[in-house]
């Protein structure tokens, strides 16, 4: 596990090559893995391969969604506020389950949030992504993950760049 962690990078640019039907049966079925509180998996996953419907979920805000543009995958990631009030923590880990599977499989991701970001001065991105997807009105849009075969590569962080003072031992002592 430490090595997926210590490879997986945010990945925004990817190859055009598509992904692999194994390699999406294997990343759904380890969303549907996923812990959530209580068991009650608050959550909904919208797989997007349409090249069309990519393009336009790229324009889900000002900054931040465009590099989705060149990638063959996007995930939805839903939640249900009336199904459990820890829904967007349970979305949370369901979708970096979703990107550490995809970085053993060599499939790059990166997060985009879209909880309580903007689309434009007049709609959320949340609002934006429930129209355009005929997503149901109970369901909140927490993120989208972008995922493809990476068109960068990226070093892994080194050990000594790792913020080990964020690591406190029995309480907070400055």
């Amino acid at each position: 596990m430490i090595e997926l962690l210590r490879k997986r990078r945010s990945i925004r640019k990817y190859t055009s090559e598509p992904l692999q039907q194994e390699h999406l049966d294997l990343l759904k079925e380890a969303l549907l893995r996923s812990p959530s509180s209580r068991n009650k998996r608050p959550w909904t996953f919208i797989f997007v391969d349409d090249k069309e419907m990519i393009s336009k979920l790229a324009r889900s805000k000002a900054h931040g969604s465009q590099f989705l543009e060149t990638a063959p995958l996007a995930v939805v990631i839903c939640g249900d506020s009336e199904i459990t009030d820890v829904w967007v923590e349970d979305c949370s880990i369901a979708a970096i389950i979703l990107q550490l599977q995809g970085e053993a499989l060599g499939i790059g991701s990166c997060w985009i949030q879209i909880r309580n970001r903007l689309h434009n001065n007049d709609m959320s991105a949340h609002d934006y992504i429930q129209k355009l997807l005929k997503i149901p009105a109970q369901l909140q849009v927490e993120s989208i993950i972008g995922m493809g075969h990476p068109d960068e590569e990226k070093s892994p962080v080194p050990v000594s760049e790792l913020a080990t003072e964020k690591i406190k031992i029995n309480q907070y002592n400055e």
